[in-house]
């Protein structure tokens, strides 16, 4: 039996009548971009998360540049982050000419609260915080650093569509939340495709004149601005997968305790959820000392594996160029060299997870 580490077309099966109805529907309209398709999407996404205003932007990675540029940082300012996200979050720092600086995760992946003081100087204006695979981030103490600090608090949501700490969602926290929805996202849609949720009305207006050339009325540009705008057909599909997302979610939280309760390896290190969270799973991520052998046991095996992620950010060739050698940030470092992603996806069969089991079970060195 070959497993994949993610399919997209098992979600897709379990609503294939909605999203063929919609699709058509949008086709047919004969209105593709910024309609009332992506205007529905924006209000039931941003009403979802407890947020007050939603703009749909063409990735996830633009949500975050858009964010960073929209929200004044520039050259000269610091935005604290940590040193085991998807590179993408550092790239939305960079972007409009700010610094990041890395912070250690915590044994839950997430930023580790301990080290904030540490990090802040007068140039800082604002942490980034990543709810890492699905498992959410609790806030309270960020929370009290940033207002304590007068700092901006970013959420990058990019894989916690849904996740709650205390029964708040992800993305209703700080100033501004970035959300993608690529495919294999818990809230993925057929394409690429990102959102970020702002509570501030102007803030929102700039957005959404930035993600069109600059311009608030057409042909009329009030700044220098980007082509992001998350289409019609990619708002409307999304909108039915809205629908379906906590059941999705759920499915996901299924998976995750059959994972729990059937892996017995003691080479494995599995996923601990944190008291008081609720956590959507969009990865499941074990750490083994010896991962890459693991990894070519289970391909072996047809068991199909990602490494989310092998090389840190600061580490990246992309950012030799903040002169970081390895050994400056050893948890996250640690992480990198040990971190394993199960296959982990809406359909995913009892026989296919028991193989995946069975297999780890049966690893040895």
């Amino acid at each position: 039996m070959e497993i994949f580490a993610a399919r997209v077309d098992r979600a897709y099966a379990l609503h294939e009548k909605e999203y063929e109805q919609k699709a058509l529907e949008i086709l047919r309209s004969g209105s593709y971009i910024l309609g009332r398709e992506l205007a529905a999407f924006e209000e039931a996404f941003a009403a979802y998360i407890g947020m007050p205003f939603c703009v749909g932007v063409a990735s996830g990675l633009d949500a975050l540049r858009i964010t960073f540029r929209m929200l004044g940082l520039g050259p000269g300012d610091e935005v604290i982050v940590q040193a085991n996200t998807f590179i993408a979050g550092v790239m939305g720092i960079t972007d409009c000419g700010a610094s990041p600086v890395f912070a250690e995760p915590d044994e839950y992946f997430g930023l580790d609260p301990r080290g904030l003081e540490g990090l802040l100087t007068s140039r800082t204006r604002a942490v980034l915080v990543t709810h890492l695979y699905g498992l959410m981030t609790p806030m309270e103490e960020i929370l009290r650093f940033c207002k304590g600090h007068g700092l901006l608090l970013v959420e990058d949501c990019a894989q916690a569509h849904g996740a709650a700490w205390r029964g708040q969602k992800a993305g209703s926290f700080g100033d501004a939340a970035c959300f993608s929805f690529y495919p294999t996202k818990n809230l993925g849609g057929f394409g690429d495709g990102g959102a970020v949720l702002v509570r501030d009305a102007a803030l929102r207006d700039r957005m959404r004149a930035f993600r069109s050339y600059g311009s608030e009325k057409k042909y009329y540009n009030c700044m220098i601005g980007a082509n992001s705008r998350l289409d019609e057909l990619q708002a409307g599909l999304l909108s039915v997968r809205l629908r379906h997302l906590d059941e999705l979610n759920t499915e996901r939280n299924v998976l995750a305790e059959r994972y729990a309760g059937g892996i017995r390896n003691p080479l494995l290190t599995l996923p601990a959820p944190r008291p008081e969270t609720y956590n959507v799973w969009h990865q499941y991520v074990l750490r083994c000392p010896a991962r890459d052998a693991l990894q070519a046991f289970l391909e072996a095996r047809g068991v199909r594996t990602l490494i989310h992620y092998p090389i840190p950010p600061h580490l990246s060739e992309a950012y030799r160029y903040l002169g970081m050698k390895p050994g400056s940030l050893p948890a996250a470092e640690r992480l990198s060299d040990t971190v394993l992603s199960l296959p982990m996806y809406n359909g995913m069969t009892e026989a296919e997870q028991a193989c995946v089991i069975d297999a780890l079970n049966a690893f040895s060195v």
